[in-house]
């Protein structure tokens, strides 16, 4: 019997989150190893060497970059498909998600999520207040303005849902925690997009899980969510204290 897919990687992450919508679109089940990847043994230095989430784990590869696994699944498990048919389509599709993973992982989580939560809560740490406040008044609205430009009025960016769509509206959920919300006044198709993707069951799945680890001391992740239903490995990279990742931030 082929060995169970695993990520490891919270659940408060949008490059984990990415990953399990496409593993929900697939049909895959899975099981999580849901670590602050901050909170990572040696054994997690092994599996990503930069210290990044998700890593999945299966009976064919252990991959380290939601990119590539993304790809990886879509090859392996041709249907349905994660990338739209057609060279310039797929190429424009592997472009919105570089975008999201790149300049709205920058903004959403660096500048916005890491300031109100992670350097409070994992590093006792104060917020970076100009970084903060450049982030709220410049460079949301610079990603939001190319996003409206981008979205669609209705449904999905090439047809059907794909990993374009769902990389873009797995930043709104962090962007969320961080308080920060569309003004569908401003950017009615960006909002419009942002309450249709995030109403989708592969995310709307995952909702009950995020808001417990925001409630939930890091160390009591784990036997929170078990006990909740979420499908948690028996096997943890997990580690009592903190260190600081590879890549600069």
């Amino acid at each position: 019997m082929a060995a169970a897919t695993r990520i490891v990687g919270s659940y408060l992450s949008p490059y984990v989150r990415k990953v399990l919508v496409c593993l929900h679109v697939k049909g895959i089940a899975y099981e999580i190893d849901p670590i602050v990847p901050f909170y990572g043994d040696d054994g997690f230095s092994a599996v990503s060497p930069v210290r990044r989430v998700p890593v999945l784990i299966d009976d064919a590869v252990t991959l380290a970059d939601s990119t590539v696994i993304c790809e990886y699944l879509d090859e392996r498990y041709p249907e349905p498909r994660l990338f739209p048919a057609g060279a310039a389509l797929r190429a424009r599709a592997r472009w919105i998600e570089e975008y999201a993973d790149t300049r709205m992982g920058e903004v959403f989580v660096w500048h916005l999520f890491n300031q109100v939560a992670i350097r409070r809560f994992v590093w006792g740490e104060a917020e970076d207040a100009p970084l903060l406040k450049r982030a709220l008044e410049e460079e949301v609205p610079q990603v939001l303005d190319y996003l409206e430009s981008q979205l669609p009025a209705a449904g999905w960016l090439f047809g059907d849902l794909c990993v374009a769509d769902i990389a873009v509206a797995s930043f709104f959920r962090n962007a969320a925690f961080a308080r920060v919300g569309v003004d569908a006044a401003r950017w009615p198709r960006t909002a419009a997009f942002v309450a249709r993707a995030l109403a989708h069951p592969g995310f709307d799945g995952l909702r009950a899980f995020e808001e417990l680890c925001l409630r939930t001391p890091i160390d009591r992740h784990r036997a929170a969510l078990a006990a909740a239903g979420a499908p948690v490995s028996a096997a943890t990279y997990a580690s009592a204290s903190p260190r600081r990742g590879m890549l600069a931030t």
